[in-house]
């Protein structure tokens, strides 16, 4: 097989399909690493063009200044912002339904709305698959309104929370609308909805409130001709069905540390949608060493690749707390060991093991499954 470009690698497994190698691609990885790996000067850009075969594209937001550690974005949501610059929501502006009437979306057809989009569809387009990360309900509902007010709204203002959900998915339909005519090649919403023991909402709650609009911007996406891949932490096991029944062609991340094994998601699901996931970056690339990394990724490869449909990722992002040599040979494995035809003698060996019950255990041994 001639060696593919990364696009025809990520859509390739998109499709379920083996393409020459597995392809390798993050949902975010954030600066820190990507300067101790390339220096002070380099960019996510630079990174991806060196390792990926995918790159992560968002909304452009104009922010204005709170004080020095928080700013407001075009919703009225004010973020702050700690030592590693991450974002998190510190404020919420509805906080009385009264105020819903009056209350409008941002404009998606402004002109800055995709102006990062089109410098990537310049440097990367027909190289790199372009991932627009896009959101659907959930999130922007709880940011507007404070997560413990929606939980609670879910019981008491059911009908408050429809109208506010289809502000915030009009809104979001439109950009990613946008972002496909202009070139995106891939849909993705980033909506978590779990943490690690179970979904944040009942089953019945994310059938009702979720769902439904998930299921809305899967359609538009391929009515574009575009397949979606559905970004969300934690243990989805409970509301997995309702995922695949909304249409993905895609999951992310897939944490093992909140028991989604790569492996049994592939053997349930794999007839039905690709796998991205799901080396462990919350303590094996954070905290041990870059041979035990090797030993997972090829763990991971074993469960998820053969016959295509996989693409290699952490189990959520490449935060600042990962150590770069880490992510340098999770990276670096997966090239060596994920190309098509699998070995499978390593595929028969790793297949059967679990390093992520040697880190819950506190030991991480040889990472054979007890």
């Amino acid at each position: 097989m001639n060696e593919m470009t990364g696009r025809e690698r990520f859509m390739t497994a998109l499709r379920r399909e083996q393409p020459d190698r597995v392809p390798i691609w993050e949902l975010i990885v954030n600066d820190p690493v990507v300067h101790a790996l390339y220096g002070p000067d380099a960019t996510y850009d630079d990174l991806v063009d060196a390792e990926l075969d995918g790159i992560t594209v968002v909304e452009n937001q104009i922010m204005e200044d709170v004080d020095d550690t928080h700013k407001r974005d075009e919703w009225g949501i004010v973020w702050g912002y700690g030592e590693d610059e991450i974002p998190y929501p510190a404020g919420h502006p509805l906080g009385s339904w009264d105020d819903l009437a009056s209350r409008q979306a941002p404009d998606p057809d402004a002109d800055h709305r995709l102006e990062r989009l089109g410098q990537v569809i310049e440097r990367f387009g027909g190289r790199k698959a372009v991932v627009f990360l896009g959101h659907d309900s959930f999130e922007f509902t709880a940011y507007l309104r404070g997560m413990d007010r929606l939980l609670m709204d879910y019981v008491m203002e059911p009908d408050k929370v429809h109208e506010l959900s289809r502000i915030v998915i009009d809104y979001k339909k439109r950009v990613m609308a946008r972002a496909l005519e202009m070139g995106a090649d891939v849909a993705l919403t980033g909506d978590d909805y779990c943490h690690r023991q179970a979904p944040l909402m009942s089953p019945a709650h994310f059938a009702e409130f979720i769902q439904p609009y998930l299921a809305e911007i899967v359609e538009l996406a391929h009515d574009h001709g575009v397949p979606f891949i559905k970004h969300t932490d934690g243990n989805i096991w409970p509301i997995f069905d309702m995922l695949i029944d909304a249409g993905i062609d895609a999951i992310d991340p897939l944490e093992p540390i909140a028991h989604m094994d790569i492996g049994e998601v592939k053997q349930t699901y794999g007839d039905r949608i690709a796998v991205c996931g799901n080396v462990d970056c919350g303590e094996l690339l954070s905290r041990f060493t870059p041979e035990q990394v090797v030993e997972a990724v090829k763990e991971t490869i074993a469960k998820a690749s053969p016959g295509g449909g996989h693409i290699l990722a952490s189990s959520n992002s490449i935060h600042p707390a990962v150590k770069p040599e880490n992510y340098r040979a999770m990276v670096d494995a997966g090239r060596e060991f994920g190309v098509y035809p699998l070995d499978e003698r390593m595929v028969a060996e790793y297949r059967e093991k679990s390093y992520i019950e040697a880190i819950s255990g506190d030991e991480f041994g040889h990472f054979s499954r007890v």
